[in-house]
């Protein structure tokens, strides 16, 4: 009998995420040991997204899975978030027996190089379970699978900063200016996944205020 894969997922709270989760449950040689998650420390948030810790939480629980949270500081140079994620992930690997971390990549060579070489380091192998789909095609078969998500972060220099809170569905990918990747591979926005095919049950949300810090435009997301 081969042995099965057990990874841990890394879990930005997206909508990617999310659907890497939904893959890699199709997969019968592929066991999930948790989310992992990098949180702001001061913020108390998902680290770029800026969703709560307390909604990334209810995410894990309607997934079913342990959420192992990492927490850095801020600001944090990259050498900083190497060292502790790094430290984070060895911790894991000798407390889960972990062998394998997934993440929800789409088509960026130079991150998915960098996943690599930090993962090689670790002797850990990466898993790139969405890999290679056609942006356009996946968003839609997402939305038709029942994703449901809200747009938390915008990037103004690509997106403009109207669609930061907006749902992501059908109307929204069909309202995207040119150029835009329909799933934001290239940082144009980020999302927060409340519902869809890989959680027993909702994340309720409610949608606050529109902010703008450190050149991005943020919506601020409350248990709702």
């Amino acid at each position: 009998m081969s042995r099965r894969t057990k990874a841990l997922l890394s879990w930005s709270s997206g909508k990617d995420s999310a659907w890497a989760l939904q893959v890699l449950r199709a997969q019968p040689d592929v066991e999930l040991a948790g989310l992992l998650t990098t949180f702001n420390q001061e913020a108390d948030r998902v680290a770029m997204h800026a969703v709560r810790r307390e909604l990334v939480a209810q995410q894990a629980t309607a997934a079913s899975l342990p959420l192992y949270p990492v927490e850095l500081p801020w600001p944090c140079p990259n050498e900083e978030y190497e060292n502790i994620l790094t430290g984070a992930l060895t911790e894991l690997k000798d407390r889960l027996s972990i062998t394998h971390v997934a993440f929800g990549d789409l088509y960026l060579e130079d991150v998915r190089a960098y996943r690599e070489k930090q993962m090689g380091r670790l002797g850990l192998t990466p898993l790139f379970p969405i890999w290679g789909q056609p942006t356009n095609e996946l968003a839609h078969r997402m939305v038709a699978a029942g994703v449901k998500a809200w747009l938390t972060c915008v990037d103004p220099k690509q997106l403009p900063r109207e669609f930061a809170g907006r749902a992501y569905d059908d109307r929204l990918l069909g309202e995207f200016p040119d150029g835009v990747d329909p799933c934001g591979e290239n940082g144009e926005f980020h999302t927060f996944a409340w519902d869809g095919p890989m959680f027993a049950s909702p994340v309720h949300v409610s949608v606050g205020e529109r902010v703008e810090r450190d050149g991005f435009v943020f919506t601020d997301l409350m248990p709702g």
